[in-house]
């Protein structure tokens, strides 16, 4: 069993997404919704909210040739959207069940194929 880290130096991330240091330190100044954490040294920790941030923005820019403020836009309505509530339904506990198990199976190969990365 393979333990998922917390957090992640900007090398591991940088490594990870196949982007330079220099140029995650630069989207941080660009992008709000991007503030990894930082160490008593000063050190960037990204978590896995993180990543998924600068998988985006790497996705926008590179792929879908969006402008840095297009990009920006974009992660702010995603944002937005995000912290909408959401509509509550009261499903019977046996569905509950299911819904948490097939959850839990797909949180499980999130993790599984992250670690291949």
């Amino acid at each position: 069993m393979s333990m998922k880290k917390f957090y992640y130096s900007i090398g591991e991330v940088s490594n990870l997404i196949g982007i330079k240091p220099y140029v995650l330190r630069y989207w941080e100044t660009e992008f709000p919704t991007l503030k990894p954490r930082k160490n008593s040294g000063g050190n960037r920790k990204y978590s896995a909210d993180d990543i998924d941030v600068l998988k985006d923005i790497k996705y926008m820019l590179y792929e879908q040739k969006f402008t840095i403020e297009g990009a920006r836009k974009k992660l702010a309505q995603k944002k937005d959207k995000k912290n909408e509530p959401q509509m509550e339904i009261d499903f019977p506990t046996e569905q509950k069940n299911k819904v948490n198990k097939i959850k839990e199976s797909l949180l499980d190969l999130k993790e599984g194929l992250l670690s291949r990365v």
